[in-house]
């Protein structure tokens, strides 16, 4: 049985040769830690710049903003609202699909509702037009509302709120209070 002389390191029950070695092994990775520490501050140490020369490479970064626009126009983050309703939108005939068919005809239904109510202009094979056709866009929050119980039961009905931007683009989210 090991004394208290003899336990070595960690209370384990070591000989005198074992506790040797495990000594060399520690002040191995003791050393090692301290080597990568200097060599991390040796680094730091090159990467600190007196100020004197700090200020030469600013003015070149300013330069390179100055020349380049910007990638990207920002959006504003509220688009102008021309139109703003609420529907009740019935989706009992979905049930009459098939159970693995239901919610995935009841999107359908919500999307054919918005698109009939809110007069959305959809494009015709022969027109050509410039600009960008009207888009209609059903949030998360409606997504995952209406597919909350899984594919077989969706619900029965559901309130919207459905919003008509300048462009005519349509944005149909969550009423208040569901």
């Amino acid at each position: 049985m090991a004394t208290e002389e003899n336990k070595g390191l960690g209370g384990k029950g070591l000989s005198e040769e074992e506790t040797k070695q495990e000594e060399q092994k520690t002040e191995e990775t003791e050393e090692e830690m301290t080597e990568t520490e200097e060599t991390l501050e040796e680094e730091t140490e090159k990467e600190e710049v007196t100020p004197e020369e700090a200020e030469p490479k600013k003015e070149e970064a300013q330069a390179v903003t100055e020349e380049k626009p910007p990638l990207r126009e920002e959006k504003p983050e509220e688009e102008e609202i021309v139109e703003e309703r609420i529907y009740t939108v019935p989706l009992g005939k979905a049930w009459i699909m098939p159970p693995r068919k239901r919610t995935p005809r009841a999107m359908r239904m919500i999307r054919a509702f918005i698109t009939k109510h809110m007069k959305l202009e959809a494009k015709k094979e022969g027109e050509e037009e410039e600009e960008e056709p009207s888009k209609l866009i059903i949030t998360n929050e409606v997504n995952e509302k209406v597919w909350e119980r899984g594919v077989e039961k969706p619900p029965r009905k559901i309130r919207v709120r459905a919003a008509k931007d300048k462009d005519g683009n349509i944005t149909v989210y969550l009423a208040e209070g569901d």
